[in-house]
């Protein structure tokens, strides 16, 4: 409904939400995704924003009102990847980790991960990355925002897999010359 309130543990996704509707009020929520989905039914909140796979993994996803597309809500960095840390003197352990490696997936979220170490914003700045594949190429969706009321930004860029850390610091520094003196004040 017009002004709802709509629960959030993300500023990233917050600002979006604003992005896509400024009657909107972000409001800050915690607790797991059933403690969440709870607090909706019980009228404390009009909605939540919640991780689409965390829905589908509980079997909530007849829960979900809207999925947002990647175009609308851009996800955390590194949102879903799976790692796998073995003992470097283990090699069975290493072959079997190497058995599962996705390189395409291994790239797409090295990619994100330099854009966020470029940015040096850690937990600070509203920053949403996606990198994925179309064909050969590499594509990757940035999102910033900036100011007080906050103003997102937005890069796109397409490179090789091999080049997949480049790829993820040039749309960094695509978005902080767009920031200028904003992206200063933000990550510090």
């Amino acid at each position: 409904p017009q002004g709802a309130r709509i629960g959030t543990g993300s500023a990233r996704r917050a600002v979006q939400l604003r992005a896509l509707r400024l009657d909107v009020e972000p409001v800050e929520i915690r607790g797991n995704v059933d403690t969440r989905v709870r607090k909706v039914e019980q009228g404390d909140y009009d909605a939540a924003v919640l991780a689409i796979a965390g829905l589908q993994r509980l079997g909530l996803e007849a829960k979900a009102a809207q999925i947002f597309t990647v175009d609308e809500m851009l996800p955390a960095v590194g949102q879903a990847c799976l790692a796998v840390q073995v003992r470097a003197d283990d090699a069975e352990a290493i072959d079997l980790a190497r058995a599962v490696d996705h390189a395409p997936s291994r790239a797409a979220a090295e990619c994100e991960r330099a854009f966020l170490a470029r940015l040096g914003a850690g937990c600070l700045l509203p920053v949403g990355a996606y990198a994925a594949y179309r064909g050969r190429d590499l594509h990757v969706l940035a999102m910033m925002a900036v100011g007080d009321p906050p103003r997102i930004l937005r890069a796109e860029a397409i490179g090789a897999a091999s080049d997949a850390e480049a790829v993820g610091v040039g749309i960094a520094e695509a978005l902080i010359v767009q920031a200028g003196a904003e992206f200063i004040a933000a990550a510090s």
